[in-house]
């Protein structure tokens, strides 16, 4: 690994800390990432045809199982909440709604889909994708998913904030592995779009 890109790994991994310190600046960390994943795969001169392994991939039914497997874990999530954790929808949407317009649909739908393709582009994409050049895979995933699931911490009842985090944790670990599978943001970014998607619609209605 270069010396460059280490250096937004170790930026993205301290930002992603600026939340325990009341410095929301967390969202930087994507930003990094996503400038140092198109400066890495020049420096790599990745060219490779993505609109075309996406479909082919798409016709593995296996992918799509672990495509639509963070969406079965928001699902247990919201029904854990439900039944033991009513507070955790609140929690949830004040997290969410500076960055999210819930009174428009489209534009709501185009800022979960921007949203999931940029987080997936900055943590599996670059920091994924370079961490496991030194790291095995699985110690790989844990600590993006860690850093994944700190840089979402918000200041509230322990409880609720640990349950959140929990769940964030998990499906990072599952968009982390549908990247490792797929080798493509474009993959996870699916995964971690449904997810979202249906996670916000529950929100609203509840």
């Amino acid at each position: 690994m270069s010396r460059i890109l280490l250096i937004a790994i170790v930026l993205m991994t301290l930002i992603s800390f600026s939340n325990f310190f009341g410095i929301n600046i967390a969202g930087l960390s994507v930003i990094i990432g996503i400038l140092f994943y198109f400066i890495d795969r020049k420096l790599n001169n990745d060219s490779r045809d993505a609109l075309k392994l996406v479909g082919t991939q798409l016709k593995d039914k296996t992918i799509w199982l672990w495509i639509f497997s963070p969406l079965v874990m928001n699902v247990l999530c919201f029904v854990l909440a439900s039944l033991f954790l009513p507070e955790f929808i609140k929690h949830t949407y004040e997290r969410t709604q500076f960055a999210l317009t819930a009174d428009k649909l489209l534009l709501l739908i185009f800022q979960l889909a921007l949203f999931a393709l940029g987080e997936e582009i900055a943590w599996r994409g670059f920091f994924q994708r370079n961490l496991v050049k030194v790291l095995p895979i699985a110690p790989t995933v844990i600590i993006t998913s860690i850093l994944f699931s700190i840089g979402h911490f918000t200041f509230g009842q322990m409880t609720i904030v640990s349950f959140d985090l929990f769940f964030i944790f998990m499906n990072s670990v599952l968009y982390g592995i549908v990247f490792y599978k797929t080798n493509h943001v474009w993959m996870s970014a699916l995964s971690h779009f449904i997810a979202n998607l249906f996670a916000f619609i529950v929100i609203l209605l509840l």
